[in-house]
């Protein structure tokens, strides 16, 4: 026999359903406290690239957390110039936050000319992983150590020609250093990008290039490549057998770069710390640290934001010094 209440009890149980999902979304809002938006986490790079994929390991610790959709938008080119100023136009409210790396303080208004200022307009609030440089060679080159280049290129009558993903970033600086150390004359190709440059590195149209460590790490593996030294403070956990340039006695080229998640200094003070407490304990899960392994990179650490303010004042300082000593220009 059909039960006449039927309708009744369903209409019941979707009310019922209804309000135990306003009741979880009236709590995701109270975790989160400051804003019951979507949170929007924007990407000083392009889609799969290192600044994307921590952006969405980020993304998956805070919806976790905080229960509330995260939206995660990359915003390529202009040396990521364009997802800063998005930033800067949505992050005062706190639902908009920044992954890049802290060239973009550092380096970028070095080398470029931009409409923000590094100091003012951006604050850092974890730093995500850490990261290095790394010289590698065309396999055939007939050298397989740093000692063994600087002997190669002195034998060359026009010095060595080396490449870098962007001209005035450090990829072009440590070049510049290290042919100053090693007393050879090198003479440096810009390129839009790692992979336009590693090509003409398999090519054999450029001998050597200074490279970030995740973009040329794949290559490496496969043998398409060769590494011959890292700019970084250790040796780099994905690349052990390979020296660091601190290790070879080449000084000022044992430096980190690190890629970190920003906020608008304006933003909300529990946002801030909430992004940032979440950031931290979620990447410190060693599954998590793995993850950032095997892209090349090193897990970041736990400095305060003043600490990391502290260290990329002296990064661009020291930066500043390098381009001044090459005589470079802001494009």
């Amino acid at each position: 026999m059909r039960d006449g209440h039927t309708p009744r009890r369903q209409a019941v149980a979707l009310a019922g359903g209804l309000l135990l999902t306003l009741a979880l979304a009236a709590t995701a809002s109270a975790e989160a406290g400051w804003t019951s938006k979507p949170i929007r986490l924007v990407v000083g790079g392009t889609a799969g690239g290192n600044a994307d994929v921590l952006a969405r390991l980020l993304a998956e610790g805070l919806h976790q957390k905080l229960g509330q959709p995260v939206v995660v938008e990359t915003k390529p080119g202009a040396a990521g110039v364009l997802a800063v100023n998005d930033l800067i136009g949505h992050g005062r409210d706190g639902s908009t936050f920044l992954v890049i790396q802290g060239g973009i303080v550092t380096e970028t208004p070095l080398a470029y000319k931009v409409s923000y200022q590094p100091f003012e307009d951006l604050k850092p609030l974890a730093q995500l992983s850490r990261t290095g440089l790394v010289l590698v060679a065309n396999k055939d080159l007939p050298v397989n150590d740093v000692k063994q280049l600087a002997a190669y290129g002195k034998q060359q009558a026009d010095g060595l020609t080396f490449a870098s993903y962007a001209t005035g970033m450090r990829g072009h600086t440590s070049g510049m250093v290290l042919g100053q150390q090693m007393g050879v004359q090198m003479r440096h190709v810009g390129y839009k990008g790692s992979p336009q440059g590693l090509t003409d590195l398999m090519g054999g149209h450029i001998p050597v290039m200074m490279d970030g460590v995740t973009t040329s790490l794949p290559l490496i593996q496969a043998g398409s490549i060769k590494a011959l030294a890292v700019n970084y403070p250790t040796r780099v956990a994905a690349l052990p057998d390979v020296p660091t340039f601190k290790e070879l006695g080449y000084q000022g080229l044992a430096e980190a770069g690190w890629f970190g998640v920003w906020s608008h200094p304006d933003a909300p003070a529990q946002a801030q710390q909430a992004i940032r407490e979440i950031s931290l304990q979620f990447l410190a899960q060693p599954q998590m640290q793995q993850k950032i392994r095997d892209m090349g990179m090193e897990p970041g650490g736990s400095a305060t934001p003043e600490a990391l303010q502290a260290e990329l004042r002296a990064s661009y300082q020291h930066q500043q010094q390098v381009l001044k000593s090459i005589d470079y220009q802001s494009q």
